[in-house]
């Protein structure tokens, strides 16, 4: 479908700027307010773009320490939710540089397209389980 090929490109895009380590880079794809319910049951709300990039600005910096150096996506799910709204879950691994595999996890999102018609996070779930 459309939405499905969307949510291929946001993701494609996605792998692209983390490779940058740029918290303010990532945050540009996040709605404000932005919400993350992490895999220990924590609910945070971000209400701006500088809280969101400070956010994600501190998982690039561990991610680099620990050897991280890029990620890729795989078994994309998407659900749309109207012509507006979706729904996308996404097993994320982050690569070292020899491409071996650092960290793995599933990840849900709630995406909405904004007034320029560019898709953004606004909620986003992390699972506790991967399969």
């Amino acid at each position: 479908s459309e939405m499905t090929g969307d949510m291929q490109r946001f993701f494609e895009a996605f792998c692209t700027a983390f490779a940058e380590f740029d918290g303010a880079l990532i945050a540009q794809r996040y709605a404000t307010p932005y919400t993350s319910l992490n895999v220990e049951g924590a609910l945070q709300v971000f209400g701006t773009q500088e809280k969101i990039a400070q956010y994600f600005q501190g998982f690039l910096n561990k991610y680099h320490e620990q050897g991280c150096r890029a990620c890729r996506f795989q078994k994309m799910q998407v659900v749309p939710l109207g012509q507006m709204s979706v729904l996308a879950s996404v097993t994320w691994e982050l690569l070292r540089d020899d491409q071996s595999v650092a960290s793995r996890w599933r990840e849900s999102y709630n995406l909405t397209r904004g007034a320029s018609n560019e898709l953004r996070i606004y909620a986003s779930t992390d699972h506790v389980e991967i399969e």
